[in-house]
């Protein structure tokens, strides 16, 4: 069932901006696929200074018109420096809603439940549910929902004023003629669609026979101590703590195992942390955070991490979203030697704005 909700449709694709963190593995040949990034140079050198009032102006300032708030929290081995600009909140522990990070929480439940033989990465999504997809498309696996290479339509049908339930919203793909059939082949381009999340989650459920919000909980928040993350329940639209950016109304969390969950930035730093290192999968799963897959135009690893490579050359792996009026992203490098985790408050439309004024976090922090 839906329901009626006027809100920004920005959940379903990422936009260009968040897509263009840096310049990503979209130049790379296809040789250079499927194997792993090597840390550079750079940073497996000597500490390097964090430069807090870099860091300061790439928040940039209220008078500029553009954004009514951002906050920037960078940590790693080389210091911790946190900084706010605007209508947000100077308390670090403040929550908002993370966007498309959650995607990050749904590969990590999925590859833990393949470390524990639950599925492979090569079962069709069609036999752990079967009915949700047409009988005449072809087998669509849980490692190219992970890789965003799974082929599947966008969700063209949807109602941008709509709450769906996730199993509505995949039937915005599989009912609509106007979506088309899944691109199929060898050679599937990753193309970043939100809705292979929703059907990510929707396995977590059928293979564990819990909510996705419980198994989250149980492997990822509470063994961290991430105190202050959450999915929240359906209908749940005001937030649990104190909110980073107050101003911003009521949002409902409908996105779910795609965008709907809730953190703040000592939490998202210590949650890739931790993921980075190796605490949340054994090795073999744990290589995928970093391995490429024959197509990365998109620069999606096959553990579901976004890949990018700054202008000097430093590669940082993470995840970036946008919900409930916040853009934001958690970052680092692959050996944590520096992270950043960014919310602003976009006042502008223009996603040219708001990528200048990431990319500029980024160049700060890293």
């Amino acid at each position: 069932m839906t329901k009626r909700l006027s809100r920004s449709p920005r959940w379903i694709v990422l936009t260009a901006a968040s897509a263009a963190l840096v310049t990503v593995t979209a130049a790379l040949p296809a040789s250079a696929a499927a194997r792993e990034r090597p840390a550079p140079a750079a940073a497996l050198g000597a500490t390097q200074q964090i430069d807090p009032a870099a860091l300061q102006a790439s928040l940039g300032t209220p008078a500029d018109g553009l954004f009514a708030g951002a906050m920037a929290r960078v940590g790693g081995r080389d210091g911790r420096w946190t900084g706010t600009m605007g209508a947000v909140s100077t308390d670090p522990a403040a929550s908002f809603r993370i966007g498309s990070i959650t995607k990050l929480f749904t590969s990590t439940v999925v590859l833990q439940l393949v470390a524990e033989g639950r599925l492979s990465l090569d079962t069709p999504v069609q036999e752990i549910l079967p009915g949700t997809f047409p009988a005449h498309w072809q087998p669509i696996t849980v490692a190219q929902l992970i890789s965003h290479t799974s082929g599947l339509p966008r969700a063209v049908c949807w109602d941008p004023n709509a709450v769906y339930t996730p199993a509505d919203l995949v039937k915005t793909v599989t009912e609509c003629p106007q979506a088309g059939e899944p691109v199929t082949g060898p050679d599937i381009p990753q193309v970043y669609n939100g809705v292979n999340y929703f059907v990510l989650g929707m396995v977590i459920e059928k293979v564990t026979h819990h909510s996705y919000a419980h198994e989250v909980s149980r492997r990822i928040v509470r063994p961290l101590g991430l105190g202050h993350t959450y999915v929240p329940g359906w209908g749940e639209t005001a937030l649990r703590a104190p909110a980073l950016a107050p101003q911003l109304p009521p949002t409902d969390p409908w996105p779910w195992a795609e965008g709907g969950m809730v953190s703040d930035a000592p939490d998202l730093e210590r949650f890739l942390r931790e993921l980075l290192r190796g605490r949340l999968l054994p090795s073999a799963q744990q290589k995928l955070l970093f391995e490429l897959p024959r197509h990365a135009e998109r620069g999606f690893t096959r553990g579901g991490v976004q890949y990018a490579k700054l202008p000097d050359g430093t590669e940082v792996y993470g995840k970036s979203g946008s919900y409930g009026g916040s853009t934001n992203g958690v970052f680092a490098t692959r050996d944590l030697r520096r992270s950043v985790v960014y919310s602003l408050v976009p006042l502008t439309t223009d996603e040219r704005e708001i990528t200048r004024r990431y990319l500029g976090i980024a160049a700060a922090a890293f």
